[in-house]
């Protein structure tokens, strides 16, 4: 928020620091000329949480911190050594903080192997100082996971492995839960740019897809749910039992919270033969007895009955959405859905993923094009633009989300396939002449000096 002397923002940004994701918010910050956020590092609140510490002294400690560095950098460690500087007291720093209108913003906790152990560990039956299930959409459908605290602290890390997705899922829900409950407490006066619920709701697929509908949101019909239920698919054999009843022959399988194709399967069958075959970045593999599921980076095509029952099994185990496979538009001979960044109710950066394969995420190297270049109809367009402001508009306590548009290749209006609250991070395209962080904060900028000119 600003203050309305020095027309300055005083923020706290949530995230892992040194990434692309922060470095990129600070960066922003600077080229408004605005003074950098305080970062308050997940590693640390996962810290505060098992320590039973506050909010307030979590603050305090960043802010103490940082105020040491800025005076090492203004006096150099000589002059520090010599002097009688003292770190101001918590009453006073805490105070000073909760006397400014703040801006919370929430980054993605991704990146990071410490801190997806502490949010696995968090979500385990036996967690320290944490069991608020809270936020955690659809909580009685959620594997509570059978990792235990210690356990779950001990992993060692494994590239590309995907670790207990359910278990950390609620671990993250619970992060976020005290995240508000803290905030609410003793910074009521903070405004986050992205409110936690919401963050959870959107991570979410099957819940999230379930509030687009209930909102009148075009999204793709799935197997296990209505407007107001959910009914859990559970096993491969579940889902060909649902598919032939409802003579479905093509659907996406998705990890419930999966991201970058994480935990997506494409996945067909021949009704006449009983054929089937399964496109997915899952891989699968043997260590010590074990079988362990990984993000291989690339699409593997499972032709084998066992091979694709074991990878059902797993998602489902985990958690899984169904969706009925659309058909998508196609440009110059590959499929394409886009990627449109919405800022409250304006539609600004977008980028258009293409493959010749079912999937497009970026991540497996597809193609991307700027949806200006791309030569759709002016119809089409703004088809998109509209459909993703309308589906954020459902998310009336979030600023900012990316959200995934797919363009029938029948012609009908576009569907939402997913909202991801931390969607932004896009290469290599500009909006109104802005990268897509700099242009998120300008339009934060613009409706908070409108609302404090409203108020004066």
């Amino acid at each position: 928020m600003i203050d309305s002397h020095s027309a300055m923002i005083t923020s706290i940004l949530i995230g892992n620091p040194g990434n692309k994701r922060t470095l990129g918010w600070q960066q922003a910050l600077r080229s408004q000329g605005q003074r950098s956020a305080l970062e308050l590092s997940y590693a640390r609140l996962l810290h505060a949480i098992r320590a039973g510490e506050t909010l307030p002294e979590v603050l305090d400690s960043m802010y103490r911190r940082s105020q040491h560095k800025q005076s090492r950098e203004a006096v150099g460690i000589t002059a520090i050594r010599r002097s009688r500087v003292t770190a101001p007291g918590l009453l006073s720093d805490y105070k000073w903080i909760a006397s400014q209108p703040v801006l919370l913003r929430l980054d993605a906790p991704g990146e990071n192997a410490a801190v997806e152990r502490g949010l696995i560990a968090l979500g385990a039956v036996d967690a320290v100082n944490a069991h608020d299930d809270s936020l955690l959409p659809l909580a009685a459908h959620t594997n509570q996971g059978d990792l235990t605290y210690t356990a779950a602290r001990r992993l060692e890390g494994q590239y590309g492995r995907i670790l207990y997705p359910a278990q950390w899922f609620r671990g993250y829900c619970r992060l976020l839960a005290w995240l508000h409950a803290q905030v609410e407490q003793y910074l009521p006066q903070a405004q986050w740019m992205n409110a936690p619920a919401e963050i959870a709701l959107m991570f979410d697929k099957r819940a999230c897809s379930l509030h687009l509908h209930a909102a009148g949101i075009a999204v793709p019909a799935t197997l296990s749910q209505t407007a107001a239920t959910y009914t859990p698919i559970r096993s491969y054999a579940e889902l060909r039992q649902q598919m032939e009843a409802q003579r479905v022959h093509r659907v996406f399988v998705k990890l419930f919270c999966g991201s970058a194709a994480s935990g997506v399967i494409a996945y067909q069958y021949q009704p006449r033969t009983g054929a089937e075959i399964a496109m997915t970045t899952i891989g699968k593999e043997q260590i010590g007895g074990e079988t362990i599921f990984y993000n291989s980076g690339r699409l593997i095509r499972y032709t084998e009955t066992a091979d694709i029952e074991q990878l059902v099994d797993w998602v489902a185990g985990e958690g899984m959405h169904v969706e009925r496979w659309v058909s998508k538009a196609s440009l110059d001979g590959q499929a394409y859905d886009v990627r449109q960044l919405v800022c409250r109710e304006q539609a600004g950066h977008a980028v258009l993923r293409l493959s010749r394969t079912p999937i497009t995420n970026l991540h497996l190297r597809n193609k991307r094009l700027l949806l200006a270049e791309a030569g759709l109809s002016q119809a089409i367009y703004a088809s998109i633009r509209s459909t993703a402001q309308h589906a954020l508009a459902a998310f009336p306590d979030s600023f900012c989300a990316g959200l995934d548009v797919l363009v029938p290749r029948s012609g009908k209006e576009p569907l939402i396939m997913d909202v991801n609250p931390f969607g932004d991070l896009l290469y290599r395209v500009q909006h109104e002449g802005l990268g897509t962080y700099e242009w998120e904060l300008s339009r934060w900028l613009e409706q908070w000096r409108k609302e404090m000119t409203d108020v004066d």
